[in-house]
């Protein structure tokens, strides 16, 4: 009989090396499932084609059926904030997809020339605007802004020199589905398990409402409901997986920001997209949860970002927050032992007086 844990394979006594951190090649096998388990499956988030039409939102809600609430958390409230058209505001208990708007102020840098008096050349003589010579670079930016193939160069999404003076980053957050997950070690009933796809899901009618996994979340994805206590995050739509469908967010993405699939498979298709952009000039550009010997492993949920992760409201350098558990008991095995001697110590030390 297979015997599944929730827990990491450390505190299970599945994996010797007591590998709390760091990459694991088999996540579903060191949960306890068979060999024959299915491939892990994640989601890569490119955020450079995210156009913020909150369709994943829309999705996800509808199928999983969460109840509409604002950006604190209370339900059956609409959230207009008044400060951006971010309305949900962050990832909860009722939100399991979150679009985020981050609106970026840049210098205008318009492929067209400019209102002003002719320039003057070394030889004193003056041009009119309509005589530039072709190896003008206002001239060779208007001709390349014609060609299709080098918009992008103009695009203030993809580009270090946009022509907009605000530039929008959209990114559709959710939870990593981290290698090693805090969540899972501190969840004292199993309401927390690792599924045979490798996801991390929360079974809402075991959860006592304890709550222990919502600070062990290095993300702050995991949250509670204020109605009951229970927790609730994304369960990268379990139901639809066992039945061979795509979860409803990327089923529902127009410009295919969110792809899901096997994860080594989507890992390459990141990596070679964001080879791409570097090509292009993006030099901003970089992957975010890719890298499997990061403090929780790699994430099942990766994304492709414009910016420093802290401008997304991403921490820059994840840790599972359970790493450090095996020196802590340690520290408080020694501090125990010192506190019995000490006590000895005086006890016999008293009685010889």
């Amino acid at each position: 009989m297979t015997t599944v844990s929730s827990a990491s394979p450390a505190f299970t006594g599945n994996d010797p090396q007591n590998r709390l951190f760091g990459p694991l090649p088999d996540v579903q096998g060191e949960a306890g499932y068979a060999t024959d388990h299915p491939a892990r499956v994640g989601f890569f988030t490119d955020t450079s084609v995210c156009i913020g039409c909150k369709a994943c939102e829309v999705a996800c809600k509808e199928w999983n059926t969460l109840p509409m609430d604002d950006s604190y958390g209370n339900r059956d409230t609409l959230g207009l904030s008044g400060m951006s058209y971010d309305n949900t505001g962050q990832l909860g208990a009722n939100t399991w997809r979150h679009v985020a708007f981050i609106e970026q102020v840049r210098t205008v840098d318009l492929p067209m020339p400019t209102m002003g008096p002719p320039a003057t050349r070394q030889d004193g003589i003056t041009d009119a605007p309509d005589e530039a010579e072709p190896g003008d670079s206002v001239v060779t930016a208007q001709t390349s802004v014609l060609n299709a193939e080098a918009l992008s160069e103009f695009d203030p999404q993809t580009s270090q020199s946009g022509d907009r003076e605000i530039r929008w980053l959209m990114s559709s957050d959710v939870c990593k589905h981290c290698t090693h997950a805090g969540c899972l070690d501190v969840c004292p009933t199993g309401a927390l398990f690792r599924t045979e796809f490798g996801t991390v899901v929360v079974q809402g009618d075991i959860c006592n409402g304890c709550g222990y996994c919502v600070p062990s979340c290095p993300y702050g994805v995991i949250n509670q409901r204020k109605d009951d206590g229970r927790v609730f995050k994304c369960t990268m739509c379990y139901d639809r997986l066992t039945d061979g469908l795509q979860p409803a967010c990327a089923s529902a993405c127009p410009t295919q920001s969110i792809q899901f699939g096997d994860l080594d498979e989507l890992q390459a298709r990141a990596d070679a997209r964001l080879e791409t952009l570097k090509r292009q000039g993006v030099e901003s550009a970089r992957l975010y949860g890719r890298d499997e010997d990061d403090g929780v492993g790699g994430n099942g949920a990766f994304f492709l970002l414009l910016d420093e992760p802290e401008v997304y409201g991403l921490p820059p350098d994840p840790i599972v927050t359970t790493r450090d558990l095996p020196a802590m008991w340690r520290s408080a095995a020694a501090a125990a032992a010192m506190m019995v001697g000490v006590a000895l110590s005086a006890v016999l030390g008293s009685r010889r007086s």
